[in-house]
């Protein structure tokens, strides 16, 4: 069954206009997180920069992200509006959540499907999760359920549409409350941090090679090149999506910490190595960004790419050198 919301969007952005392909937004800004560590002096903040760019080949940007009161890509850079929208929920703008989605689909079709992603998950969120929550198995849940919400409703307009037939994307997401992070991710779009000179991927990548090489049918050294690295197995917009993400990560957080979010236009091109140096250095969050797009760009990269930095820095609103 296809929701009023989703009969809303059709009639709302069919006939869209593609956008165009020089468009490479650039946000920034200081975000306040409420923090319950006994060790630390008042409060912590997250410093965020996003780089969205359509790349060097494709026609059309099908990535998309979420930023608390920013601009997305597809949208043509109009902000999303932040309103509690629930008794008791919390404001979109107060959710601290950051997320990453990369379309897939022909025409438009992955251009819409990161969309709605990227609102449907902070707004379904907002409604499930009381300001005062936190237990992490509840955070956990709202997010799971969050996600599995958007996947139905892309479901739902790929098969009511005929130009959205198929469609599906990414997703991975953090959210930040009180003295932990939340990590989630669908697809292979991913999260990492960087803390103390260790560079971590916090998601899985659900495409066939990466199945293969759980099931040890294939090596770590076939894995980068083999023919299904790019074949999804799971993804929003899939039937076996329905639960929403499979693992819901708790971590704690420090002053200090680097979180990248990025689209496999990045991740799928430049090294591990090459990431820790830029994400790891003195730079500005937004500054970083750039550089990694940059740096994906010229890496030869054939996809869009979309990379998102988060500095979470202490008291004084200065980040400790990650690795030092």
């Amino acid at each position: 069954m296809v929701s009023w919301y989703t009969r809303l969007l059709n009639l709302l952005h069919l006939g869209k206009k593609p956008k165009s392909a020089s468009l490479d937004l650039e946000l920034t800004a200081d975000f306040p997180v409420p923090s319950s560590f006994a060790y630390l002096p008042g409060s912590i903040k997250l410093r965020v920069g996003v780089v969205s760019t359509v790349g060097n080949v494709r026609p059309l940007n099908e990535d998309n992200f979420y930023v608390p009161g920013q601009k997305s890509v597809v949208d043509g850079g109009s902000s999303f509006a932040s309103s509690v929208l629930a008794a008791g929920g919390t404001s979109e703008s107060a959710l601290n959540l950051f997320i990453v989605a990369d379309g897939m689909g022909g025409q438009a079709a992955g251009e819409e499907a990161s969309r709605m992603a990227v609102e449907i998950i902070p707004r379904s969120l907002s409604r499930r999760l009381n300001p005062g929550e936190t237990d992490p198995k509840a955070v956990q849940t709202a997010i799971r359920e969050a996600v599995a919400e958007a996947n139905q409703e892309i479901l739902g307009s790929s098969g009511a549409v005929t130009e959205y037939s198929n469609m599906g994307t990414t997703v991975v997401l953090v959210l930040f409350r009180n003295d932990r992070v939340y990590v989630a991710g669908i697809g292979d779009s991913r999260a990492y941090r960087l803390r103390d000179g260790k560079f971590e991927q916090l998601t899985k990548d659900h495409s066939l090679a990466d199945a293969l090489l759980e099931a040890g049918t294939i090596s770590k050294e076939e894995l980068q090149n083999h023919k299904y690295k790019n074949i999804l197995y799971l993804y929003l917009g899939s039937k076996d999506a329905r639960g929403g993400p499979e693992d819901v990560r708790v971590l704690d957080v420090r002053p200090g910490d680097r979180f990248l979010l990025a689209s496999d236009g990045l991740t799928g091109v430049v090294s591990d190595e090459r990431i820790v140096t830029l994400l790891g250095g003195n730079d500005p969050a937004q500054e970083a960004a750039r550089a990694l797009k940059d740096l994906a760009l010229a890496s030869d990269s054939r996809d869009n790419v979309t990379c998102l930095v988060i500095h979470v820095t202490g008291e004084s609103g200065y980040p400790s050198i990650a690795g030092s």
